[in-house]
């Protein structure tokens, strides 16, 4: 059985905004299927067919697992009721389209026990997100997310590892950050508003041009030998995947996999 796909969001303290991405993010996620299938929007006309990893229709199911660190104790709890409590985050999450939602309390050192048996009550899913530093730490989800604050010493130290991991650090709106500058510590950060469709959606095509490139590097790394890749191969999983030749073609040269036998100039 294939494994979902696991999002991870992080984050630099608490309250910063984690699982107001997280229920954005479901609420696009489980509720894509919906859209008419004859009318194609213009940001989904931005992705090659074969690309939209997330948004394809294939990924309509999703879970989250929220974790909170505990001193002594660990449990999974799955009572709806608790995680339907009013004001809960896990009551977000539901509330947001999440299929399943499990709480996870933990100390850190107990995550090797207790992480694994609450993702297995889920791997029947399409997509597990999940919230929580050290959660994600341990899981090492596909793709990890980091909410920052404007300032960059707002980081608490044991956030610092998860943002130098991070594939996409965002800056709530909220934090100060005008919506269309990034702070000068990351350039690349996304200036993020839960209630601007046109900022979740730059959010949901960064997700996606990362998961085909990390799709392309799997690929490569499975089917080269010795650093080396015919050509025939590298075009198959271009088309496989729905990309260009020039993407698979600077996705080998970034993990040093030569194409060989190149033909008609593809790469």
């Amino acid at each position: 059985m294939k494994k979902p796909v696991v999002i991870g969001i992080g984050g630099a303290h608490s309250g910063v905004g984690k699982t107001t991405v997280a229920a954005a993010l479901l609420n696009y996620f489980t509720r894509v299927e919906h859209r008419a299938s004859s009318v194609q929007t213009s940001e989904e006309k931005s992705f090659p067919a074969g690309s939209r990893l997330l948004t394809s229709g294939f990924f309509k199911r999703w879970g989250a697992i929220k974790f909170t660190k505990t001193a002594f104790y660990s449990s999974v709890v799955d009572d709806p009721a608790v995680l339907s409590e009013e004001d809960k985050d896990t009551r977000k999450l539901l509330d947001a389209g999440a299929e399943e939602v499990l709480w996870v309390q933990a100390p850190v050192t107990e995550l090797g026990e207790t992480l694994p048996l609450a993702f297995e009550r889920l791997s029947h899913l399409d997509g597990v997100l999940v919230e929580g530093n050290s959660a994600i730490e341990f899981l090492k989800p596909d793709i990890v997310i980091f909410i920052a604050s404007i300032s960059k010493e707002k980081v608490k130290a044991s956030a610092q590892r998860l943002l130098h991991r991070a594939d996409i650090v965002i800056i709530p709106s909220k934090h100060g950050a005008e919506k269309t500058a990034a702070p000068d510590w990351c350039e690349e950060c996304l200036i993020f508003d839960a209630a601007d469709g046109a900022a979740l959606e730059r959010l949901i095509q960064r997700m996606e041009a990362i998961g085909t490139k990390k799709n392309i590097e799997t690929l490569l790394k499975e089917k080269s030998v010795d650093g080396r890749i015919t050509c025939t191969i590298a075009r198959g999983i271009a088309e496989e995947l729905g990309v260009s030749y020039k993407e698979v073609g600077n996705a080998a040269n970034e993990l040093k996999i030569k194409i060989k036998n190149c033909e008609l100039g593809c790469f």
